[in-house]
């Protein structure tokens, strides 16, 4: 191994005058361009801790290539946007010998429906085409498919992306389309697509779908799909030994892919040719090239007001990485432990929450000769990849495993989103009302729902019965955001902790239209406010 109502109106009326002009005051001392401050790493240490799980990592991927017999494999961490890391085992070509590593090329297979994705939604941001255009639109063929009910809305091009299109699930068949001709694709479009479901309905893997995809790249770009994606993306990308066309790879840098046969012996695995499917598995790069390509995307976190670096909007990015397809919701118990994962789609992307993270984004590829993953976790700043030259030898359970090791480490740790200074301003005045409630005051800073919900006697008497519960009190402390216009902060009292909960108004200027005292339990200084629980899968038994 190498290591590289009239009466609420009524009353609300002088609660929203009095709001307006305490909020104004309070837009006028903002900082200014600071009013939605983006989320940040605070460990000075995060990085370090990172590093140190690098070989535990390593340790990992070894024994997966041994264990499935892997002849060649890369792996890769990218940490923020560079490659933090870089290892390797075994050979690229089982007869010269030469090792697997940097610049070994694979055939990263469906990987490339990303790539695909991020051409479509370039030509979106340009104005060349819509999400919502009806394919038909850039394929005439279509123009007469019969759809499989009368009800059936046409197929548009964002149900392509997020394999909702209704075709059915392909992949045996697609394995073996990459050369087909664009002559043979017009046939196939005029004898019509059968359909499994509805479109719209549900989710069903369509490599069809991404060629369709690669014409429309090809008719709104005005080139061949592969000549856009190269100069578009890949070029500015820096991905200099990326491809779709086997032929360009130097013959000391190509890994060729093998099939473990039942006698455990390997078969070589001919290079597919490229061809009018190139747009659904046909790219081939390398780990320098695709650790480039995952920095990318982790640049796009958190939404800044950072001027924009690369080839697509990090908004586009960050529309890929949204899951709008659903697929399945599985639960099982492993050694014991209970593991659930939730996932779907996104456009060229698979989506997914476990018991760990909120959001994974990723993709897998397989085809004869070939197995790849990538994932990254946009909040924690880190990706990891592997590839692979044996068939359908996909990667995912030691990338998963090896989030547990930078779990471990410390290192693992999500973006802490800052105070708002909306919120640290609308604390301060609900202080004002902890220490000695005044009808007024709360008028200046209700919304016109806050005290129509909970009548000024009642929130009066609420902060006095939690006074004579927890004694005298100290603070506040600090905000803690749940997003820019949600948090809490903590009073330490003589008998306890005090939560404030609460939530500013959707309008501008914001005022409180959601407040709440709570004794917190003293094992904990934080609890998710009533208004709801964060995005992900709860697991607990």
């Amino acid at each position: 191994m190498r290591i590289l109502s009239k009466r609420i109106m009524a009353v609300a009326a002088p609660f929203a005058a009095a709001a307006a002009l305490a909020a104004t005051a309070l837009a006028a001392t903002a900082p200014a361009g600071n009013v939605y401050p983006p989320a940040r790493f605070t460990d000075p240490d995060r990085v370090r801790k990172i590093e140190a799980a690098f070989a535990p990592i390593d340790e990992i991927f070894r024994r997966y290539a041994e264990e499935e017999k892997i002849p060649g494999m890369v792996w890769g961490v990218v940490v923020d946007q560079r490659l933090a890391h870089l290892a390797a085992s075994g050979v690229q070509d089982r007869l010269s010998k030469v090792p697997a590593g940097d610049t070994t090329v694979f055939r990263i297979a469906s990987m490339t429906k990303s790539f695909t994705a991020l051409a479509i939604l370039k030509l979106r941001d340009a104005g060349k085409l819509s999400l919502e255009d009806p394919v038909s639109k850039w394929l005439p063929e279509l123009a007469s498919l019969r759809l499989p009910t009368r009800d059936s809305a046409p197929l548009r091009i964002r149900q392509l992306l997020s394999h909702g299109a209704g075709l059915p699930e392909d992949n045996p068949w697609g394995d073996q389309q990459l050369a087909a001709s664009e002559t043979d694709l017009t046939q196939w479009l005029l004898r019509g697509i059968p359909f499994s479901t509805a479109p719209g309905t549900r989710y069903e893997y369509s490599n069809y779908a991404f060629g369709l995809l690669g014409r429309i790249v090809a008719k709104a770009s005005g080139v061949p799909y592969e000549s856009y994606v190269e100069r578009e993306i890949l070029t500015k990308l820096h991905m200099p030994s990326s491809t779709f066309e086997f032929s360009r790879v130097p013959a000391d840098r190509r890994a060729v892919g093998y099939r473990l046969q039942p006698d455990g012996s390997y078969l070589d695995e001919p290079p597919l040719p490229q061809g009018a499917f190139s747009s659904a598995g046909g790219l081939l790069t390398t780990a320098a090239d695709l650790g480039n390509y995952i920095a990318f995307h982790l640049s796009a976190w958190p939404p800044r007001d950072e001027p924009e670096a690369g080839p697509v909007r990090r908004s586009s990015l960050r529309e890929m990485s949204h899951l709008w397809n659903s697929s399945n919701l599985s639960v099982r118990r492993t050694d014991g432990k209970l593991e659930a994962t939730a996932s779907g789609y996104g456009y060229g992307l698979r989506i997914s929450a476990d018991c760990r993270f909120e959001r994974i984004v990723g993709h897998g590829g397989g085809l004869p000769g070939f197995g790849s993953y990538m994932a990254w976790l946009p909040d924690y700043g880190v990706g990891i990849f592997a590839m692979a030259n044996l068939t359908y030898s996909g990667p995912s359970k030691p990338i998963s495993r090896a989030w547990d090791e930078l779990l471990k480490s410390g290192g693992l740790q999500k973006r802490e989103l800052p105070a708002s200074p909306m919120l640290v301003q609308f604390r301060d005045r609900i202080l004002d009302l902890w220490t000695g409630w005044d009808d007024s005051k709360a008028k200046s800073i209700a919304a016109m729902n806050l005290l129509l919900d909970a009548p000024p006697a009642q929130r009066r008497a609420e902060i006095e019965n939690i006074k004579q519960e927890v004694g005298q009190c100290t603070g506040p402390g600090p905000v803690m955001p749940e997003n820019w216009l949600r948090g809490q902060f903590n009073l330490s009292c003589e008998r306890g902790t005090v939560g404030v909960f609460f939530t500013l108004s959707p309008t501008l200027p914001p005022a409180i239209q959601y407040l709440a005292f709570r004794k917190l339990d003293s094992s904990s200084n934080r609890m998710v406010a009533p208004t709801g629980p964060p995005a992900g899968v709860s697991c607990s038994d």
